[in-house]
């Protein structure tokens, strides 16, 4: 194999943003809610699960180590979604963006022709957004991460018209990944908060940005939706109904929603090589690229295998194994 395998779906554990949030306010109503809406059960899992991947998250030497036996030469790291803490003011906000992008940066600056790294945006101050973007670019980043909403806001809220003007301009990548949902205790047994929960959080936030007109108005956007984009690519006829039936669904966007599926990059953490190959036929082979979700177990110890397991050609195989991520990352074989 001659091309670069990219893994853009990849975390890091960031001790330090969780030093600097310890004890404020508003922290332990916002664990509260996280407890109530994933259940006991899932928490009582949830602690060793983490505990135990704690030197993947961390120690970049064991990184290395972990990406070599899976045939991954560069990953895409993004802080883990628990940082976003879209609960905090704007002062403590602007901390936690600031310190994130620095921690990230350093951890990526250990291996640099391996690592690559984005920062975070407080999605619950607008006004920070485009201030928090330029930051994590200033470190050397190749973008930022960003949740389905906000408490509050929408994707498509107006407020975040210059956010996604700037990214723009700049050809950050965003990379959509939620944490948490809104379908609250309805969800909180079986895992279902994560299961279905995260999915769902993507169709809603995808759909946010193509019914609202976003993607037409910025059509250069750099978006990766993480989990395969959730929902929406395998159902995206029912969208694709509504916007041609019903006045209300058509009036945001100027194209069929399916459309808009090209202009996205997904990932390729679906679980499923059927539900894969579908990705692949509605998105394009040049819009999804490799993903593990490393190293938490709701991602995959084989993010090639299970790629192979999808039976694409040859020429799409290596193209979301890494060509599409290389050329996103504006990365070369040396």
């Amino acid at each position: 194999m001659t091309a670069l395998t990219v893994d853009v779906h990849a975390h890091v554990l960031l001790p330090e943003v969780e030093a600097l949030v310890d004890g404020l306010p508003g922290l332990a109503e916002a664990k509260a809610l996280d407890a109530r809406r994933n259940g006991p059960a899932a928490l009582a899992v949830n602690g060793p699960m983490v505990r135990e991947r704690i030197p993947r998250l961390t120690d970049v030497t064991v990184r290395l180590a972990a990406m070599d036996g899976q045939g991954v030469d560069v990953q895409l790291v993004s802080p883990s979604p628990s940082h976003y803490h879209y609960w905090a003011d704007e002062d403590t906000a602007e901390k936690i963006y600031r310190l994130a992008g620095e921690a990230t940066a350093t951890h990526c600056s250990a291996a640099p022709d391996r690592l690559r790294g984005l920062g975070l945006i407080p999605l619950q101050h607008p006004r920070l957004a485009v201030r928090a973007l330029e930051h994590a670019l200033e470190q050397g980043l190749s973008g930022v991460e960003i949740s389905s909403h906000a408490p509050g806001r929408e994707l498509s809220d107006p407020a975040y018209e210059p956010l996604w003007s700037r990214a723009e301009e700049t050809e950050a990548i965003l990379f959509l990944h939620p944490f948490g949902c809104t379908l609250d205790q309805r969800l909180d047994q079986w895992y279902l908060s994560n299961t279905v929960g995260q999915p769902t959080e993507n169709a809603v936030a995808l759909s946010h940005l193509i019914f609202s007109g976003v993607l037409d108005r910025h059509p250069g956007l750099k978006v990766i939706a993480a989990h395969g984009g959730g929902y929406l690519p395998t159902h995206i006829g029912r969208s694709d109904h509504a916007w041609s039936t019903r006045s209300d669904a058509g009036a945001g966007c100027a194209h069929l929603p399916s459309s808009y599926l090209k202009r996205l990059y997904f990932d390729s953490l679906v679980h499923d090589p059927h539900v894969l190959r579908e990705l692949v036929r509605v998105a394009g082979p040049d819009r999804v690229c490799l993903g593990s979700d490393f190293p938490f177990d709701m991602g995959t110890e084989d993010p090639v295998g299970a790629l192979r397991a999808a039976q694409l050609s040859e020429a799409d195989f290596d193209a979301v194994r890494g060509g599409n991520a290389a050329a996103l990352l504006n990365l070369t074989l040396d």
